[in-house]
């Protein structure tokens, strides 16, 4: 009898081993594919940008030339703030290594990362926004160089709004892949098999 209890205890420890195994794979094959989404999307949305700041610099430098008064120091200021921007986003395009495997705490960490980055930098944009403002409203009573406190308070509004339109679109393509990753978590559970506990893992 007691021979037959250890066999029937041996045989529900290595069910439970190999259905905790093959849900492991399961949700460590999930967590990949997600993982590599969103490396996909930061570097396709650097992409994006850099693009949008190299054409600002090429327009932007040709039509300083171009122009004159309040319009040539927005085009100046244009390229003097994509200038800065391409840099940036040219840097963290060539510095997004692909990470490796990672198990669910990891990936978890690195998603929340990347959404709190973009919803710092929108943040960061409104401000640019607001300076650019602040600019333009004091150049109707400054007496020195008015035009171009106009211009460059422009072209700060511009493209922090610019900025702001493309952290807000990024960080709501972060949130829909981390809420499809935190379903993960959902997913998992404790289940009464019978003959005890058992790691239950439901696919949707």
């Amino acid at each position: 009898m007691k021979n037959y209890n250890l066999k029937k205890y041996c045989c529900i420890l290595a069910i439970s081993v190999f259905s905790f195994a093959q849900n492991s794979q399961a949700q460590q094959a999930e967590l990949n594919i997600l993982n590599q989404k969103r490396e996909t999307q930061v570097r396709t949305g650097l992409k994006v940008l850099s693009s949008w700041s190299a054409a600002n610099i090429i327009y932007g430098s040709i039509a300083r030339n171009n122009n004159a008064g309040s319009t040539k120091y927005f085009h100046e200021m244009n390229v003097i703030f994509n200038g800065v921007t391409l840099g940036i986003s040219a840097l963290g395009y060539f510095t997004a290594k692909k990470t490796g495997e990672l198990n669910l705490s990891e990936s978890i960490k690195k998603q929340n990362q990347a959404e709190r980055l973009f919803l710092f930098n929108a943040g960061l944009d409104l401000a640019y926004i607001a300076g650019g403002a602040y600019i333009k409203e004091k150049s109707y009573n400054s007496t020195k160089k008015p035009e171009r406190l106009k211009g460059y308070g422009n072209s700060i509004m511009l493209q922090g709004a610019v900025l702001a339109v493309f952290d807000g679109v990024m960080y709501m393509i972060m949130r829909k892949n981390g809420k499809k990753m935190n379903a993960l978590l959902e997913n998992i559970s404790f289940q009464n098999t019978g003959n005890g506990l058992g790691l239950a893992y439901s696919f949707h």
